[in-house]
């Protein structure tokens, strides 16, 4: 660890098994809570390159306990949270409109750190209880065309780090490792950003993957589109700046987006976005970020028909009739 943290302190960069051997070592025990520090440190003041985060994930995947899913190749919609906008359940929402459309979805997701209702939150207070059993995920993908994996049981290498992160309380490299390390592998992502930097470097680490991708990011510090402002979209055919506007969306304000002070309010808003009870500016955010998802998928589609696609699933009832399935198959 000496001669890492040395070649770190030096602004050397590590290669793909470099970094795989490293955090592997870390799972393993090898090092103690002030090297582990000292390390996430020099990553959160000098920035993580490509190599380095394709390298970590490989080491996570590689503990991981697996589940294939690759026959349904199904998307991941997820946002790598820190934003601090304690929005509601958006990205939820959205996999069951996407699902609700007839694709297949794999989320993969965690209780609320930042905000007061993650993805587990919102599922949980529906009474679903969360599983790693193969063939339970795999009734729920042919019963209703969506997954929930809960984050804590698929990735126990985690647990080797809890220590260090509770002390710190920053942000580190395992922040932007949790939207990378979907169990499944899943074959598209459309995954929220809060920063430019940052979805400069995950559209480069999801090219050397070579998985279709939309990485989003609203302009005003949102890791996802929330309509509040203009928003970027990078994919691997094209990067481009939304007005919402131009896709006949209207702005929305801040404080219509807020998710509650409760996971039961967080929940109470979910359901009725899914019940299409909810106001516009809930409705709408949801609804955008389910046509990039879904675009992603079928990169020949206009955005445009990809909106249609969402708002069908979502006015038709099949949004709520495929979560109604989903609660079913898995409580």
């Amino acid at each position: 660890m000496k001669q890492i943290l040395s070649r770190l302190f030096n602004h050397e960069e590590l290669t793909v098994e470099e970094a795989k051997t490293l955090l592997l070592n870390i799972t393993k025990g090898q090092y103690n809570d002030t090297q582990i520090a000292s390390l996430l440190t020099v990553f959160q003041m000098r920035g993580i390159k490509v190599d380095e985060l394709i390298g970590f994930r490989e080491a996570l995947l590689t503990t991981r306990v697996p589940v294939d899913l690759s026959a349904y190749r199904p998307i991941d919609i997820v946002g790598t949270g820190g934003d601090g906008k304690n929005t509601f359940n958006i990205s939820t929402c959205a996999c069951f409109v996407v699902a609700g459309a007839g694709y297949k979805v794999a989320k993969h997701g965690n209780y609320g750190a930042t905000s007061v209702s993650g993805a587990s939150n919102v599922i949980e207070q529906h009474g679903v209880k969360f599983t790693n059993e193969q063939d339970k995920l795999t009734r729920s993908m042919e019963g209703c065309g969506m997954v929930y994996m809960h984050a804590p049981l698929f990735n126990p290498a985690m647990k080797s780090v809890a220590g260090v992160r509770k002390a710190l309380q920053v942000r580190t490299i395992f922040n932007l490792l949790g939207p990378l390390v979907n169990p499944c592998k899943p074959a598209y992502q459309l995954l929220g950003v809060a920063d430019l930097p940052q979805m400069r470097l995950y559209t480069n680490v999801f090219q050397k993957l070579g998985i279709g991708f939309a990485v989003v990011n609203n302009l005003d510090g949102y890791d996802e589109i929330s309509l509040t402002d203009q928003f970027k979209v990078m994919t691997n055919r094209y990067e481009t700046i939304y007005k919402p506007s131009e896709l006949g969306f209207s702005l929305a304000r801040q404080e219509e987006l807020f998710g509650g002070n409760t996971p039961e309010e967080a929940s109470r808003i979910f359901d009725d976005v899914l019940q299409n009870q909810a106001t516009k500016a809930q409705t709408d955010c949801v609804l955008i970020n389910a046509s990039f998802a879904i675009q992603a998928m079928e990169p020949s589609k206009s955005i445009e028909d990809c909106v249609a696609a969402a708002k069908e699933s979502l006015e038709s009832g099949k949004a709520l009739a495929t979560f109604k399935k989903f609660i079913e198959i898995n409580s």
